[in-house]
């Protein structure tokens, strides 16, 4: 969802969604305040955190939605992601169970969300390569056809972390601005089409 409450302010809505102990609240708050707890709290239904920014003279407010990956929850899950301008897709490496996981939320947002939403897929715990379950090839297959950044991540040590962020908010600025010029241009083809009585 992208709110404009001036012409300086823009609100992106983020949501992270996977299936349990993914890592999700852990690369949300490694994000919002750069900690890391080594045992997270299990979410219930969903929290909430926001992030300010300044991008070329315009102040972002990055709104992020951190999911309950329990069973229990999903069906909550689609208020959260419908209206999201990004949704953060979260699996961890060494569960390959989880990237099923991940394929099963990216296929349901990709019905139910709006269809400009942004897909970005994270393979999480990568401090733990050496406990890998999940064969990177098989990741890159699945993403090879398909519009979706995807980025290796560990909460724990902040590996890619900020990239995450930084990159997807730049694209969807560009997305934003490339948007304007169309809309702007053909607002422009109806004024010269348009006849004068």
């Amino acid at each position: 969802m992208l709110t404009t409450v001036n012409k300086n302010v823009i609100n992106y809505k983020c949501v992270l969604v996977g299936d349990s102990a993914v890592g999700k609240s852990s690369v949300a708050h490694r994000y919002i305040s750069n900690d890391f707890y080594e045992f997270q709290e299990p979410t219930i239904g969903a929290a909430f955190m926001a992030k300010k920014l300044n991008i070329d003279d315009r102040e972002i407010r990055l709104e992020i939605w951190d999911t309950a990956g329990q069973e229990r929850y999903r069906s909550l899950a689609p208020m959260y992601y419908r209206n999201a301008s990004v949704a953060i897709v979260v699996y961890d490496i060494t569960k390959a169970s989880s990237f099923e996981g991940a394929k099963s939320w990216i296929k349901e947002i990709s019905k139910r969300a709006k269809s400009n939403c942004m897909i970005v897929l994270l393979g999480n715990k990568s401090d733990l390569e050496n406990e890998r379950k999940i064969d990177e090839n098989e990741v890159n297959t699945y993403i090879e056809n398909r519009d979706i950044l995807h980025f290796k991540t560990s909460a724990k040590t902040g590996l890619n972390i900020k990239k995450i962020f930084s990159e997807t908010i730049n694209k969807l600025l560009k997305e934003n601005k490339e948007g304007f010029i169309k809309q702007k241009n053909l607002n422009e083809v109806k004024v010269k089409n348009s006849k004068w009585c």
